[in-house]
This record gives C-alpha cells, sequence and structure tokens, in this order.
C-alpha cells in the first residue's frame, strides 16, 4: 500500500517543530532577575512585571521592603540584580559602596506624600499644623531612619515647623505598607503614606497631601556585582516605556 501526504501536512510538522526549536530556544536564553523593590511599589510592580515576562520571557523574582533594609541587604551581599529604591538617598547609600552600575541608575517614576485616615474618621485635617491638635494622639509612620516615607514626612515636618510637637504621637513602622495597615485597622488616628498606596483601600481616606520640596523620586538600577546586566537593563527600561507609564500613572504614581 502506497501512503502519501498532503504537502500541508509536511509544512504543519515543520512548523511544530520550528515552534518547538524557537521556544527551547528562548528557555535558554531567558534570565532571571532578582529585583528588590520599595514595599510602596508592591501592586503596581506585580502588574508591570506579568506584561514584562509575557513580552521577553524573563522570569522575575520580587522581593518588597522598605529602601533602608533593602539597601542592608544588598550591601551585606544579598543576590540582588535590580534594586528600586523610594528616594534617592538610600540608592545613594547603595552606590557609595560600589554597589551601583552606574550607567544603568536613572528616576522611574516620583510619587506624592499624603496624610490619612480611617474612611469613617471624624477628623478635619487640612494641614500638617492639624497634626498638633489633642485630638490627634498617634500617628503611624514609616520608621525615618530605613522608610523613605519617613524620612520624607520628617522634612515636610521640619520645614512646616511641627516635627518636634509631633515627636511624642509619632509610632515608628517598618514600611509604608504597615503604617497603611494601621491606618486601615483603626489602631492610629493618622498615618503618611504614598498616594499610590491609596488606591489599594477602601478603608481610608486621603486628609491631606504635603505639597512642595523634596521631591520624592523612585531610582532604579543595575546591582554592579549582578552577573545579568544586560537583562537587568533591559527591565529597568520597559519601566521606563508608555506602556509601563500608563500603569504606573493609574496606581497614583507621577509619571514622566
Amino acid at each position: 500500500m502506497i501512503v502519501t501526504t498532503h504537502p500541508c501536512g509536511h509544512l504543519l510538522v515543520m512548523l511544530r517543530r520550528l515552534l518547538l526549536v524557537l521556544a527551547f530556544a528562548s528557555s535558554l536564553s531567558a534570565d532571571t532577575l532578582h529585583v528588590s523593590a520599595a514595599a510602596s511599589l508592591t501592586d503596581v510592580l506585580e502588574e508591570i512585571g506579568k506584561s514584562y515576562q509575557t513580552a521577553t520571557g524573563d522570569r522575575l523574582v520580587f522581593n518588597f521592603g522598605s529602601s533602608g533594609s533593602l539597601a542592608r541587604q544588598i550591601i551585606e551581599g544579598a543576590p540582588v540584580d535590580v534594586f528600586i529604591s523610594a528616594d534617592e538617598r538610600q540608592m545613594d547609600r547603595v552606590a557609595g559602596k560600589g554597589f551601583v552600575y552606574a550607567p544603568s541608575r536613572v528616576s522611574v517614576v516620583s510619587n506624592t506624600l499624603v496624610a490619612i485616615v480611617p474612611f469613617d474618621s471624624t477628623l478635619k485635617l487640612t494641614s500638617p499644623k492639624d497634626l498638633d491638635s489633642d485630638d490627634v494622639v498617634r500617628i503611624a509612620v514609616g520608621d525615618p531612619e530605613t522608610v523613605p516615607a519617613g524620612d520624607y514626612a520628617r522634612h515636610y515636618l521640619k520645614r512646616d515647623g511641627v516635627w518636634s510637637h509631633l515627636s511624642m504621637k509619632l509610632i515608628p513602622m517598618e514600611n509604608v505598607r504597615a503604617a497603611l495597615a494601621a491606618v486601615e485597622a483603626g489602631n492610629v488616628d493618622c498615618g503618611f503614606v504614598y498616594k499610590s498606596d491609596t488606591g489599594i483601600s477602601k478603608l481610608v481616606r486621603i486628609a491631606f497631601a504635603f505639597e512642595g520640596k523634596p521631591t520624592i523620586s523612585y531610582p532604579a538600577a543595575v546591582i554592579a556585582t549582578s552577573r545579568n546586566r544586560t537583562a537587568g537593563k533591559r527591565f529597568i527600561d520597559y519601566l521606563g516605556t508608555r506602556a509601563a507609564q500608563a500603569v504606573f500613572k493609574r496606581y497614583g504614581f507621577v509619571t514622566k
């Protein structure tokens, strides 16, 4: 018996084999990136990361936390490819120890610091000076020594002349998301978080925003000890694309 095969059948078989080869080659060339990023970037980077992984085949492993803690981990030798801080100070700290690949460093987005209260709070706060009221007893704030949001709050409150008056009211938290959680739970009267943090919660409302200097900047850089510098730079470049910036904006960040 003679069996004949339609030319289209041969073509389909060849296409399947080609796709398998390309998929295998892609898996071999794909990189795994370890990204340490500020806690306030958790939700937005998880969304952007999905699109990036689909587009490039690279795998992203995120480690979110306070920028100060992440900086310390990098300096102590943690395996990190990309660092995204919530302020320039912590990035400078890492750079000062020789751990930043300088050509890759860039500011990705900005943010706004706000004072928040529980959604059903009767407090009427319109400016930092209102925090000196006897009605405000406990204020959640990221630890100013390790959490950029807390450091920014310190700068703003000192600028407005109320920092020393509020020192006994401040409750230091391990990161900005912990400050948000404290307000959500009603454990404090007020808290300082980024505007982008408020978009993920229906349990809080913004009382007022801090205006003016200092500007809140999120720098990103490839770590000098990374073996995936090219892939790391590719990810940072992606964060600056129109598509990624649109996601940042939707989450409340200030884009370019």
